[in-house]
């Protein structure tokens, strides 16, 4: 196997740590400005209270002339409500108000923006004439509420980025797969046609010679020469579309099985089940699904090591699928491989190349356009897969 796909999940930690690291310094450093610009707005405000409080004693109108255009008019971010002991609404700035609004429904907006700011933070006191006190109610500004969920925006960006580059690794994957795939099909279809050729010939000459008249292995050689013959175009059939057709699924599961019957242990029982009428159809095409079976029981075969039973039901699922269970009792799969089985490469044999599962998973999922999964697997019982086709 590749070994950046053998890896992939330690891609995928790496790019999610990335993105945590990324996230985490961008709050950490995010938070630091609001804070800072968060001092600022409380120094802002309480500079407006010292105006106001510094407008009761002023010596002269022209100070408070410079009071109230330099430092009451100067804050035009941050929203503040001005109240007497009772709070009763004396002034206010910068709070936006809807256009032909009543005073009844502004003193009732004015009411719950005191709320919000109370909430936020506690009134500055302004000590007013004889002895009376006044208050400045404020928020923060729509800068920093804004400043505030900046990095919570950016972390989803930086999600969406980490996912992005995830799946587009995914299918640049998926694409190499595919011209592996297709590529090595092709040429061993095309290698398979000269030896394939030279059998036919052999077979030609063993049935007209009479020293092979009613030899047994004369038929059998035809059988081997119409199974490579079917193996071709299999392998041809890989990188193209191919046609599927309504088909008796328990007949042609049947034919699969009977071929490969005689060609593994005497010693592994195979049968076949159904649960419904024997003329139900499914949309296959016959050399690929046989390929599929084939794989599929081959494997179960070297996991029960030659001795056991496999079991193939076939039940419906409502009106539109089919279901193929295959049942063996092998070795079973470890719940921590029973994602793995499917990737190109997986293999528990000591010489297995780890294709079978992958090709019939492709073969079900990207031709056929059905699913095949483990359905059920425990360790030392056996395990089942599942192939679900459309009718």
């Amino acid at each position: 196997m590749i070994p950046i796909y053998s890896q992939k999940n330690r891609i995928k930690l790496i790019v999610v740590a990335v993105a945590l690291v990324i996230g985490a310094a961008t709050i950490m450093y995010t938070n630091v400005l609001v804070s800072k610009l968060s001092e600022r707005e409380q120094k802002l405000v309480q500079l407006y209270a010292k105006g106001l409080r510094y407008m009761i004693n002023a010596p002269s109108d022209d100070n408070i002339v410079f009071i109230e255009e330099e430092i009451l008019s100067s804050n035009h971010t941050v929203p503040v409500i001005l109240t007497d002991e009772q709070e009763n609404i004396l002034d206010y700035k910068n709070i936006n108000l809807p256009d032909n609004i009543s005073e009844s429904k502004k003193n009732k907006h004015l009411r719950s923006e005191i709320e919000k700011m109370r909430a936020q933070h506690a009134p500055i006191v302004v000590p007013w004439a004889e002895g009376s006190e006044n208050y400045v109610f404020y928020k923060d500004s729509a800068l920093l509420s804004q400043l505030r969920y900046y990095p919570y925006v950016q972390l989803m960006v930086i999600a969406c980025f980490a996912s992005m580059a995830y799946f587009a690794f995914s299918y640049s994957r998926k694409a190499e797969q595919n011209r592996v795939w297709v590529g090595l099909a092709k040429e061993t279809a095309h290698q398979l046609g000269t030896p394939l050729s030279s059998l036919m010939a052999w077979y030609e000459y063993m049935k007209a010679s009479p020293k092979f008249e009613n030899e047994a292995i004369v038929a059998e050689l035809w059988k081997d020469i119409r199974r490579l013959e079917v193996i071709t175009e299999r392998f041809s059939n890989i990188g193209s579309v191919p046609l599927l057709r309504d088909e008796n699924i328990l007949q042609v599961t049947q034919n699969a099985i009977n071929y490969l019957q005689n060609r593994i242990s005497r010693k592994v029982e195979i049968s076949v089940k159904s649960s419904f009428s024997p003329d139900i159809t499914a949309k296959v095409n016959v050399p690929l699904f046989d390929w599929v079976i084939e794989n599929i029981c081959k494997n179960a075969v070297d996991a029960m090591e030659g001795r056991g039973s496999i079991t193939l039901q076939l039940v419906l699922l409502g009106k539109s699928s089919i279901a193929l269970d295959i049942t063996d009792t092998g070795k079973g799969i470890p719940k921590s491989k029973v994602d793995s089985v499917f990737l190109p490469g997986f293999t528990t044999k000591k010489r297995g190349w780890g294709l079978g599962l992958a090709l019939a998973k492709r073969i079900i999922d990207n031709y056929h356009q059905g699913k095949l999964f483990v359905k059920w697997s425990e360790v030392g019982k056996g395990t089942t897969f599942r192939i679900v086709l459309n009718r």
